[in-house]
């Protein structure tokens, strides 16, 4: 994959949530970056100050055999993953200093934004769609009573009563 091919669709592919978290794998950043997976953990841990936990945290057992189940199979790793959030993928910019790493945090930073806008724009969709459930039930219930009176109003009228003939 050449610095042109990274584009912010193919990185958007590789954003998760997790613990409500939209986060990157170590394995598919050090793909994106083209190193090993060992080395840019290697590179984090020797600059693990840069990294607290909000920035990047280790997923469990269990997260990542799920992950691994949800996702295409990632090979037999020995540990965990590392996830990286928004800010990590930011700070790992500091560390891994390529012309390539320069390449592939502006395509990350752009797949974050354009998923945020994307986010965003659902929201609203929600929120009119809210709306308009609302004002229709509001509405449902007069169209109902609407509907009652025109049923009355087509029943035949009642048969008056039929006079009596005789005492009584």
């Amino acid at each position: 994959m050449s610095d042109g091919e990274i584009s912010a669709e193919i990185v958007a592919t590789k954003i998760l949530l997790v613990r409500g978290k939209k986060v990157m794998l170590d394995s598919d950043l050090a793909k994106l970056y083209g190193v090993e997976t060992k080395n840019l953990n290697l590179q984090v841990k020797r600059n693990s100050k840069r990294f607290p936990d909000d920035f990047m945290f280790k997923l469990t057992s269990e997260e990542a055999l799920r992950l691994q189940n949800a996702t295409s199979k990632r090979g037999g790793r020995r540990y965990a993953p590392y996830a990286f959030t928004e800010q990590g993928v930011a700070m790992l910019s500091s560390v891994l200093k390529s012309e390539r790493a320069i390449w592939v945090n502006i395509a990350i930073m752009r797949a974050f934004v354009k998923l945020r806008e994307l986010l965003l724009t659902h929201k609203e969709l929600a929120q009119k769609l809210e709306e308009l459930e609302r004002k229709y039930q509001l509405h449902e219930t007069d169209i109902q009573v609407i509907f009652e009176a025109i049923k009355k109003l087509l029943e035949p009228p009642p048969e008056p009563p039929k006079p009596r003939f005789g005492l009584n």
